[in-house]
């Protein structure tokens, strides 16, 4: 299935004042990748959104209605950090879930270049 056309034109709106932005296919959906590093990413199997979030602030998102656990297949949790959050819940809570993202990216956490 593809990923959400409204969503990703959501996220991109969100995303519109930063230059450093680019979109790319991957987990089956439209990865949105800031830096070079993902951000968030439009699922492919549905409307979920899959949101990066500093791991010690994940039991803090993981309250918010409609948040899950991100899961790579049955039962395979991606750990702390990895959120999945279900399109009812955007559709009010967008800017609260590309907030979380772009705090955890603001920290350089997972940063290929950290060091330059």
């Amino acid at each position: 299935m593809p990923y959400d056309a409204e969503v990703a034109e959501r996220v991109r709106d969100a995303l519109a004042d930063r230059e450093d932005v680019r979109e790319v296919k991957m987990f089956g959906g439209l990865a949105f990748m800031v830096d070079d590093r993902m951000v968030v990413c439009v699922s492919g199997g549905g409307s979920d959104l899959l949101v990066r979030v500093a791991p010690d602030s994940d039991a803090k998102h993981l309250k918010k209605a409609g948040a899950a656990r991100a899961e790579m297949g049955k039962g395979r949790s991606m750990g702390a950090g990895w959120i999945t959050v279900d399109k009812k819940a955007l559709a009010k809570d967008l800017d609260y879930w590309m907030d979380a993202a772009m705090s955890f990216h603001a920290q350089g956490s997972g940063d290929k270049k950290k060091g330059k």
